[in-house]
């Protein structure tokens, strides 16, 4: 059974209103809530991992969204949180352009087929710029999670 998103990114794993103003402060403010929701003991480690994936090229892909992720052999299977900030933060993107909207994810090595499906369902996701506009509007993390339910089910129901 292929990872939904709306399975992965549930209210939980959603923080609406970041507090960031840049890059490293949203990488920080994401990792704590991933380890935080999953128990994980390896902030440091998941944390070194994106930041290390992030310095050979941005993740900011563009319009406000960014998909910061890693390979790591601290978790197994895939991992994520999502995070929005309503100011934007300076993210250094491709478009130059400030994030709203960032989605960390973290898998294991042997889960790398499985990360580039959910890679691949993101970018299908962002591409409906309705998609990032109700979402960065929707205030709260089971709001967001609505959206996200939603789209992707408009998505899915689109690939029959």
């Amino acid at each position: 059974m292929a990872l939904l998103l709306q399975e992965l990114f549930v209210p939980g794993r959603i923080k609406c209103h970041l507090e960031a103003e840049d890059k490293s402060e949203a990488f920080e403010e994401l990792v704590d809530l991933l380890v935080t929701h999953y128990g994980l003991d390896c902030r440091d480690d998941i944390l070194d991992a994106i930041i290390r994936r992030e310095a050979k090229m941005s993740t900011g892909i563009k319009r406000g969204i960014a998909i910061p992720h890693a390979k790591t052999n601290f978790t197994s299977g895939v991992i994520g949180v999502l995070g929005i900030s309503d100011r934007g933060i300076d993210y250094e993107s491709l478009d130059g352009d400030p994030v709203h909207m960032l989605f960390l994810l973290v898998s294991s090595e042997e889960d790398a087929g499985t990360h580039l499906a959910v890679l691949k369902k993101i970018a299908l996701l962002v591409e409906n710029p309705s998609f990032y506009r109700d979402a960065c509007a929707a205030g709260d993390s089971e709001k967001v999670h609505k959206v996200i339910r939603s789209f992707e089910e408009i998505l899915d129901s689109r690939a029959i």
